[in-house]
């Protein structure tokens, strides 16, 4: 139990090996992680922005260019990044695809960059991001990122996670906005047109203005930035954007989304001791019963 304590101590004093200890405590599910979390002081008030959009989209590089600008505008910030990559099929880890990518500020002490493996979760993120943005949360950052893999309209997730929600689009995607109106077009707070520089950028920001103007009506009318990542263009004008719609945010938007995180560990905590294996096994002996009914079967693990 001290050395739980003198984790947590350390975690929240801005310790590195302490942070990064504690992730892989809780990635791993190892015992009474769960008390871990419960010892931590969260602070919510830490910024949280998804990046999110299409496989090569420029997700990564455009990160990178965001990471670079709020170091020059605030040389004493620092900055956690959470890269969600795809699983690799031999170690079950993370491929590390986007720490390659983001490889200018890998040294850099104020910037914090972990690799998760979405070992088969859907949406976009890994399945244990939510408790480890919390980790980070507890930790001395001053803005927190979560890049999803890239799976297209599937990764509608990060809503109910970020603050904030960039939705990154390339130019070749203006013909697949119909398409996507139903998926990650819905969960957009900001949207970035980047590689900007190619054909079809100027008909892709028409596109998703049309699109825009059959959505409600709020007080946050989402925009349209247009960037070139790797040259750092659009990037200073997509900082303001992001910080103002921070400052945009409702009470009862925020209660929503912790109520979903709330929802997610309750659900998470109940399935824990559930298993296809363990319900494969009870069901050998009851399937061939002649009265076998599925949903009286089901019935026991949740009532």
């Amino acid at each position: 139990m001290i050395k739980e304590i003198l984790l947590c101590e350390q975690l929240q004093q801005g310790n590195r090996k302490a942070l990064a200890r504690f992730i892989s405590l809780v990635e791993n599910e190892v015992s009474d992680y769960q008390n871990l979390l419960s010892s931590l002081t969260i602070n919510r008030l830490i910024p949280l922005i998804g990046i999110t959009g299409p496989p090569g989209a420029g997700k990564s590089t455009l990160l990178n260019a965001l990471i670079k600008e709020l170091l020059q505008q605030n040389p004493e910030a620092h900055i956690a990044v959470i890269a969600v990559d795809p699983t690799s099929p031999f170690t079950k880890g993370s491929l590390l695809g986007d720490r390659l990518r983001m490889s200018d500020h890998f040294n850099d002490e104020r910037v914090y960059i972990r690799s998760l493996a979405t070992r088969g979760a859907l949406g976009g993120l890994a399945a244990k991001t939510l408790e480890i943005t919390d980790v980070l949360r507890a930790a001395k950052f001053d803005y927190i990122f979560v890049e999803t893999v890239g799976v297209g309209q599937s990764e509608v997730e990060i809503a109910s996670l970020a603050d904030t929600t960039v939705v990154v689009m390339v130019p070749e995607s203006g013909d697949d906005i119909q398409t996507l109106k139903a998926g990650i077009m819905e969960i957009a707070d900001v949207f970035v047109i980047n590689k900007s520089d190619r054909e079809g950028a100027e008909r892709m920001m028409k596109h998703l203005h049309s699109a825009l103007h059959e959505k409600p009506l709020t007080t946050w009318q989402i925009p349209v930035i247009k960037t070139m990542a790797l040259k750092g263009e659009g990037i200073t004008e997509l900082i303001d954007k992001i910080k103002t719609h921070q400052q945009h945010s409702h009470p009862e938007s925020r209660t929503d989304m912790i109520a979903e995180h709330a929802y997610r560990i309750i659900q998470n905590q109940r399935m824990q001791n559930i298993s296809i294996k363990k319900l494969s096994e009870a069901l050998s002996s009851e399937i061939e019963k002649e009265d076998f009914n599925i949903y009286k079967f089901t019935k026991k693990y949740y009532t």
